[in-house]
C-alpha cells in the first residue's frame, strides 16, 4: 500500500494493489451488501440495513459504523458527482450533524492490472483539519485491510 498526504495536508492518497478483477472490486465499492462487510473495521461494523446507495450522479449515499464496544454511532453520507464503471466513483463526504459543513470529496480509481489483479487509489480532500488527514491514512488503511479480507474470503 501506498499512502500520502498533499503539500498543504488538505487531502489524502491512499493506494493498494487487490488480487481480485476490477469488476470484483467495483461491485464490492457499489453493492450496498458488500459495502457494508468492509466499510468499518474494529470496533466498529457496518449494518448493511444503514448502508442505501442510489449509484448515479446527484445520487446520494449513507452507511453507518456501529462501535461494537458501546453501540455509538458514526454515520456517513453523500452524493456521487461521476460514476464511470468500472473505472471511477467521486463522491462527496457530508457531516450529516452540520449540513452547512463543506463536503469532503473522495475520488476512487480501479485500474485493471490484468491477471485477475486492481490496483484501488483512494483521494480524499476538502476542509478537515491537518490532523485529521493523517487519521484517514489509518482509517483507509483499515478498510483497505478488510476489502482484501472480503475479496479474498468471496474467491473461495
Amino acid at each position: 500500500m501506498t499512502e500520502g498526504t498533499g503539500a498543504g495536508g488538505r487531502e489524502v492518497t491512499v493506494s493498494r494493489v487487490f488480487d481480485a478483477p476490477r469488476e470484483v472490486v467495483w461491485k464490492a465499492w457499489t453493492e450496498p451488501a458488500q459495502f457494508a462487510v468492509w466499510f468499518g473495521g474494529p470496533p466498529y461494523t457496518t449494518p448493511p440495513s444503514t448502508v442505501s446507495m442510489d449509484l448515479r450522479p446527484g445520487g446520494e449515499w449513507r452507511a453507518t459504523m456501529v462501535s461494537d464496544e458501546d453501540g455509538s454511532e458514526l454515520p456517513f453520507q453523500g452524493v456521487y458527482r461521476e460514476v464511470d464503471e468500472p473505472e471511477r466513483l467521486v463522491l462527496t463526504f457530508d457531516d450529516p450533524s452540520d449540513p452547512n459543513s463543506p463536503s469532503e470529496v473522495l475520488t476512487v480509481t480501479f485500474t485493471d492490472l490484468g491477471e485477475g489483479r486492481t490496483e484501488v487509489v483512494a483521494h480524499q480532500a476538502g476542509h478537515l483539519p491537518e490532523e485529521e488527514y493523517e487519521n484517514l491514512k489509518e482509517g483507509y488503511a483499515t478498510f483497505f485491510d478488510q476489502l482484501a479480507e472480503h475479496l479474498a474470503s468471496a474467491s473461495r
